[in-house]
């Protein structure tokens, strides 16, 4: 076994992401509870402490073996570890009066340990409520940002160093380099390849599989596709079954095209049942987001079981497939000390009871999105295939959002959200709170929270004229700094149609109706064809539509444009699409019956999933 790094997992969403990025550095990374025995860790080349939704100084905070820091092993903590390190060792943590979600830009004291060779100002990622107020004996401050006074400290002769920021996100811009670093000053070998990985898995592939049979869902999608082939690879196509469902939740003509492409790239052993009906009669009335997930996973695995009937096939014959992504797991809560951030469909209650009877096959669970890619490239997967724009799962139904009519304004101060508006900007702009709430991820944890949103004042459109463009910056900013500021509010969105209609939409009720969903595919294909012709489908990495129950007359609807950019997807920043691209979709939507306002995310991950729900 190589001599690698050690990852103790305190439920943060990134603990996994930090392994892949230390074998990106082509090193060994191995995961371990935080309480792990000393004895596991001291033959690494170095221990990474990774970030969590807990408080140091809270009593229900994950167990922690501090003899650890005392290995004589190089330490490297990040977000929550950076503030253990400092609590086991002296210093103090406490509440931050600023609260951090997304973008920061960290100004490097001294570019030595960790940070060597980093420019003097960097773009970081933050997720944190907790600072570190005082730093223990022995430490320097390496780095501070403007709402954080300990953003990097070090122990150069302990080889111990804290990091309030996530360098293991991709918009943390010279993160690898940190890491990289660390890995240097552990002295780890350098060994992992991605074809080692493919190589290991088609073995435990066969092992787990032995001398049953594969019954894989497939989306379509990448994730699904290249855990097809991979099975097919492994296996043989005569011990796999491709089952595509039409869940009445895709996307115009999606199902069609799936299986043209599936078919055209030598997968021969692919089916496709519809199953709409069933589903949306399972949906018929339900509204919150984690019932509409719940009762879509239970109903994929239902119509699997009928399928398996229908086909006369053993089902103890036949092993549960699917693409899941480490992003699936950690979302859903799936490893200890992890919130629930919204459970994912191939992470409900009656697929966790096959897991534990070890009746799932996943190859791709420990991998995220670029990986995936990479895998799939490596197989030999068509370009346009590993490329396409994901799709969720459960497809329409969780950017189609429902109401039952209340409107669920909560504890939303509104005259306090005005009142953050900056004198300078509220001459420009006016701020409001929309009466819905979705689903976000802040400090590890899951928020429902309602979105603000922008306006442009009379005399001032946020989207101008052809010739002109849209203040991104501005809208960056005030995004920010109104999610950082106000725990009810999780996502900024701006109005792009009508020039007025702010405060006058009322939530009506709304459910997963084939009529709901119908307006949604119309808009969604308006969405991504204007992707296509404006040659920016390979510039954007995602691009939901969303639909929300949000109406001034009682009967027309409104739509959200959620244009994302990400490698791994568990951050992300908002696109800022071109101005041409955003008049012309503008038009066709508020052309299109049923539709009254259109309004432009302009939120990262964090504080906003990629999805609302």
């Amino acid at each position: 076994m190589s001599r690698g790094i050690v990852v103790l997992d305190f439920g943060g969403q990134y603990a996994h992401l930090i392994a892949n990025r230390v074998r990106r550095l082509n090193a060994w990374a191995q995961i371990l509870p935080p309480d792990a025995d000393v004895g596991l860790v001291q033959d690494a080349a170095g221990i990474i402490l990774s970030g969590g939704p807990s408080s140091v100084y809270a009593e229900d905070r994950p167990p922690f073996n501090e003899q650890i820091l005392h290995a004589g092993v190089p330490v490297l903590g990040l977000c929550y570890g950076h503030q253990l390190i400092c609590h086991h060792l002296g210093g103090r943590v406490e509440r931050g009066d600023t609260m951090e979600f997304g973008a920061a830009e960290l100004d490097v004291l001294q570019a030595t340990g960790v940070l060597s060779g980093l420019r003097s100002r960097e773009p970081i990622w933050m997720s944190h409520r907790d600072l570190v107020a005082q730093i223990p004996e022995g430490f320097q401050i390496l780095g501070v940002t403007d709402d954080c006074p300990v953003a990097v400290m070090g122990d150069d002769d302990r080889r111990i160093y804290g990091l309030q920021f996530h360098p293991e996100v991709t918009h943390t811009e010279s993160g690898m380099q940190v890491l990289d670093n660390f890995l240097k000053l552990c002295e780890c070998d350098r060994d992992w390849t991605m074809e080692g990985f493919i190589e290991r898995s088609a073995q435990e592939l066969r092992d787990q599989v032995a001398d049953r049979k594969v019954f894989l869902l497939v989306s379509g999608g990448v994730d699904s596709t290249v855990a097809f082939l991979m099975l097919n690879q492994a296996l043989g196509t005569d011990r796999v079954l491709g089952l595509h469902i039409d869940n009445g939740f895709m996307r115009k003509g999606e199902t069609a095209l799936v299986e043209e492409l599936l078919n055209a790239s030598g997968f021969s052993n692919l089916q496709v049942i519809d199953a709409s009906d069933e589903f949306l009669d399972r949906l018929a009335g339900i509204a919150e987001p984690e019932e509409k997930r719940r009762h879509i996973g239970e109903e994929f695995i239902a119509v699997r079981d009928r399928a398996l009937e229908q086909l006369e096939l053993d089902p103890e014959e036949w092993l549960l497939g699917q693409g899941t992504l480490y992003t699936d797991t950690i979302e859903s809560g799936g490893t200890d000390h992890a919130q629930v951030i919204k459970t994912h469909h191939n992470r409900v209650g009656v697929i966790e009871k096959l897991l534990a009877e070890g009746k799932v096959v996943e190859p791709l669970s420990q991998l995220y999105k670029d990986e995936v890619r990479e895998v799939g490239e490596k197989l030999g997967l068509p370009h346009h295939l590993v490329w396409r724009h994901p799709f969720p799962g459960p497809g329409l139904a969780v950017r189609c959002l429902c109401s039952n009519g209340d409107t669920g304004n909560g504890a939303v101060d509104r005259t306090q959200i005005r009142d953050l508006l900056p004198a300078k900007d509220a001459e420009l702009l006016e701020i409001d709170v929309l009466p819905i709430r979705s689903v976000g991820v802040q400090g590890d944890g899951r928020t429902y929270a309602h979105p603000a949103v922008l306006h442009g004042r009379e005399t001032v459109a946020i989207l101008p004229g052809e010739e002109e463009a849209v203040d991104w910056d501005t809208l960056e900013r005030l995004s920010t700094d109104l999610t950082n500021a106000v725990d009810q509010i999780n996502r900024v969105v701006f109005q792009l149609a009508p020039n007025r209609l702010l405060g006058e939409l009322r939530l009506i009720q709304g459910y997963l109706t084939r009529d709901r969903l119908d307006l949604l595919r119309e808009a969604d294909a308006i969405v991504m064809d204007a992707l296509d012709t404006h040659d920016l489908m390979g510039h954007v990495t995602q691009m939901p539509t969303v639909l929300l129950p949000l109406s001034s007359d009682g009967v027309s609807q409104s739509l959200v444009l959620r244009p994302i950019t990400t490698s791994d997807f568990m951050t992300v920043r908002f696109d800022r699409l071109p101005t041409a691209y955003l008049i012309d979709v503008r038009d066709q939507l508020m052309s299109l019956g049923g539709i009254e306002a259109v309004f432009y995310d302009v939120t990262h991950k964090p504080p906003g999933t990629v999805e609302w729900e």
